[in-house]
């Protein structure tokens, strides 16, 4: 699905979110406009990244956090 996020830098940005799982691992890829892909996983209640991602520790939070309250809905 596609979402429209609010970056903290005030940039607003088209994201895809796919959740899938990798190694028996529960993740999330994130697909954005150019084509960057970056794959996140939560482990406890903290949001993480791939090493080879490059992604903002802000922005992996902030994405986290929208993914979590994505969650909630969905079981609502």
């Amino acid at each position: 699905m596609n979402y429209k996020i609010k970056l903290t830098d005030g940039n607003t940005q088209i994201i895809q979110i796919f959740a899938t799982t990798f190694k028996k691992l529960n993740v999330w890829k994130l697909a954005f406009e150019n084509g960057t892909e970056i794959m996140l996983y939560k482990v406890g209640t903290e949001w993480l990244q791939r090493t080879e991602d490059y992604l903002e520790q802000c922005y992996v939070l902030s994405i986290g956090s929208y993914i979590d309250k994505m969650e909630l809905e969905l079981e609502n």
